[in-house]
């Protein structure tokens, strides 16, 4: 860096300082911001200093002491300043919750090398706060210290080893992380180019980070903490009795504040915009994406939770938690799993120690799996999409082309009931509330999230799915009562209606394709009809990809990897861009794909179809859709069924028991989920009809 000297220093009529200023070479950053600040602050002067003096303040050197044109010294008392320092303008009081007023200044601390913003409250700095740039409207009090120690990168960089403890599948962190760049970091490590690009992007990304100074951004409160040491903190966050933050980013922002509460204990992490931590969560080596939820003593290391994650009370070690991961129970153990939009049920628990090696094995469950109340899975493992796990499972089972199945141990064995899930009215109820429960309110959202319960990727697995069942079928016999399918056992009539389920899935996706694409048009000839089915690309075909979240097909996910290892894409702001670009237009290559499926399944092709095959393929979607919603109708009717009223109406008889429960539960008629079933069924029918009608007047 080019070197600037000062000379000497004067003050003259205590209002500007004359410097002799010799530049080598160029004028540089330093030269501008030092201009900069003079005309935001001016030298202390001599009355002010004799009034400070007065107030107990002193300085190692009062010509180092900058201050706002109009600051007033008589908001400031008890503090010792040294290095360089810079005040504001403190004119303004804050209202604390229960009518408190307190007025901008400092009071009681010690500062080293640090700018305050204007209208900040600095109070009771127990020991000092060191090389940090404060912004304005702050509220710090009662605090132990806050410093930087030598250059940061904060929490930039670091590196957590998810899935495997032992090391091989680390992801480095940074502030921009998404959950997609990660799943492909983690798990594509047999594209060592890609990867080593990768970590060279984050490498380049941590380096412009760094700074000897950290940073509190702006109507940033922090009271009654600990050690706040080499931390960057965002604008609005509220940091309420934290007991200790090393290294790290808290990404707050005025449109999603941060919360960090009592007790949180965090060591080597970045938290995302709108996270909450509360009630001694302890996190190290870990990314808190936006708006996840850690408390009540939950404890992770060297996990990733990307947006929307809950856990509490629970542990969490090396795992890959991606969007809407949620566990709630204190007995609850996470470990060396790869999941998204899962629920964990009370004392589920992994295990990765299969052999004497270490902890060297890993599993994965699928989107939107579940597992119950003392569920166990042996790793390696992996669970198809949706599906159920209950029970004790050691086999190192591999159901990933059997999605939405339940997976029950009986007699230390897995017993797979395939397709069972597409009727559970548990499963409808998720990907509804899944939207709803975006919380993010940052306009730059990280991870791209796609809620459809069927896409591409689950129908490809059950077409998958239904071919393997049949050949199952084929090869042990139509009358064999048990089949066997990797390490897991499928009744007779459990494979036959998981054929039959997987087929009306299938009915219903690809006619809710068509039917969208044909909506809201009046045809006057079958060659419209055609034209209009024609995909607007062919990006689409093939195989379909979950990236943690994001729906796509795997060859622009290659093309994605590609541009990396070639270096068209040098940025991770670049590779986040084009992975939303993906998202945006799912349904463009959505429709490719199905249009490609629609030969594939019906036997017709979409070329030539014609009318009475068309109205053919939309009798069979409806078919399908009120079939499902039917099943649904009759599982949600369950659960006000008599067994389910057991403990109702205490003291009385059954009148009094079923009263009671439709006080607290509801009548079933008045269910608003079931009424949504059938309105479901009523619009669907209707829709279908529309375009049968529209069709026949061609």
């Amino acid at each position: 860096m080019t070197k600037i000297t000062i000379i000497g220093t004067n003050q003259i009529d205590n209002k500007c300082r004359l410097m002799t200023i010799k530049i080598n070479k160029i004028l540089t950053k330093d030269f501008f911001n030092y201009f900069r600040d003079m005309e935001n602050y001016r030298a202390i002067n001599p009355q002010e200093i004799s009034q400070l003096k007065k107030q107990r303040c002193h300085a190692e050197d009062w010509s180092r002491v900058l201050v706002h044109q109009d600051f007033d010294p008589s908001r400031v008392w008890d503090t010792a300043f040294s290095g360089d320092i810079k005040m504001g303008l403190f004119s303004t009081r804050f209202e604390l919750p229960g009518g408190v007023r307190i007025q901008s200044g400092i009071c009681h601390a010690k500062l080293h090398n640090v700018t305050v913003g204007n209208n900040t409250c600095i109070e009771n700095i127990h020991n000092y706060i060191a090389n940090f740039d404060i912004g304005e409207d702050c509220i710090i009090e009662n605090v132990d210290k806050i410093l930087t120690d030598g250059e940061s990168a904060f929490g930039n960089g670091t590196e957590v080893a998810v899935l495997n403890e032992t090391g091989g599948r680390e992801v480095p962190l940074n502030d921009i992380l998404t959950a997609h760049f990660a799943y492909i970091i983690a798990l594509y490590r047999h594209r060592p180019v890609l990867v080593n690009r990768m970590r060279e992007l984050v490498e380049l990304y941590a380096q412009k980070q760094k700074s000897s100074r950290g940073t509190i951004g702006n109507k940033v409160k922090i009271s009654n903490a600990g050690t706040i040491k080499n931390v960057r903190i965002g604008d609005s966050a509220t940091l309420d009795g934290v007991a200790m933050l090393i290294n790290g980013s808290v990404n707050s922002n005025e449109y999603d504040p941060v919360y960090l509460g009592y007790g949180v204990s965090c060591k080597d992490f970045i938290i995302s915009s709108g996270a909450y931590l509360d009630s001694g969560a302890t996190i190290s080596r870990c990314f808190v994406g936006q708006c996840t939820t850690l408390a009540r003593n939950y404890s992770a290391s060297d996990s990733l939770f990307f947006c929307n994650c809950h856990g509490e009370n629970g542990e969490a070690c090396a795992v890959f938690a991606g969007p809407y991961t949620v566990s709630h129970h204190k007995s609850s153990l996470l470990i060396s799993g790869m999941f998204s939009f899962m629920n964990a049920g009370s004392g589920s628990n992994q295990s990765n120690h299969m052999y004497k090696l270490g902890p060297i094995h890993q599993g994965i469950l699928e989107r939107g799996s579940k597992t119950t109340s003392d569920s166990y899975i042996l790793w390696p493992a992996r669970i198809g999409a949706f599906s159920l796990v209950l029970g004790r499972h050691v086999s190192n089972t591999d159901t990933s082309c059997l999605p939405f199945s339940y997976l029950i141990e009986s007699n230390n064995t897995t017993h797979l009931i395939p397709g069972v899930n597409l009727r559970s009215v548990g499963t409808i109820r998720d990907a509804q509330k899944w939207p709803k429960r975006d919380k993010r309110k940052d306009p730059n959202k990280l991870d791209q999230i796609n809620y459809n319960l069927l896409s591409p990727y689950t129908i490809q697995k059950m077409l998958h799915g239904r071919s393997l069942l049949t050949e199952l079928r084929r090869v042990s016999g139509e009358t064999t009562d048990l089949y066997s399918y990797k390490s897991t056992k499928i009744k007779n009539s459990s494979l036959n209606n998981g054929i039959k389920l997987y087929e009306t899935a299938i009915h219903k996706f690809l006619g809710n394709s068509i039917i969208k694409r044909l909506e809201g048009i009046n045809f006057t000839s079958v060659e419209q009809v055609r034209e209009r089915l024609r995909p607007d690309t062919q990006t689409g075909l093939g195989e379909w990809l979950d990236i943690s979240g994001l729906i796509a097909p795997r060859t622009e996910i290659e093309k994605l990897m590609n541009h990396i290892e070639d270096g068209k894409i040098n940025k991770i702001k670049e590779i986040n861009a084009y992975i939303e670009e993906l998202h945006k237009n799912y349904y463009y290559y959505e429709w490719s794909w199905a249009h490609s499926k629609i030969q594939e399944f019906y036997g017709i092709s979409p070329e030539n179809i014609t009318v009475p095959e068309l109205i053919d393929i939309i009798e069979k979607w409806r078919e399908a859709v009120v079939g499902l919603d039917k099943m649904i109708y009759e599982d949600a009717h369950k659960e006000f069924s008599l067994s389910s009223m057991t403990g109702f109406g205490a003291d009385g008889d059954s009148h009094d028991c079923i009263l009671d429960f439709e006080q607290v539960r509801g009548g079933f008629d008045n269910n608003p989920f079931v009424s949504a079933v059938l309105k479901h069924i009523e619009v669907k029918t209707a829709l279908g009809q529309e375009l049968i009608d529209r069709l026949k007047r061609i």
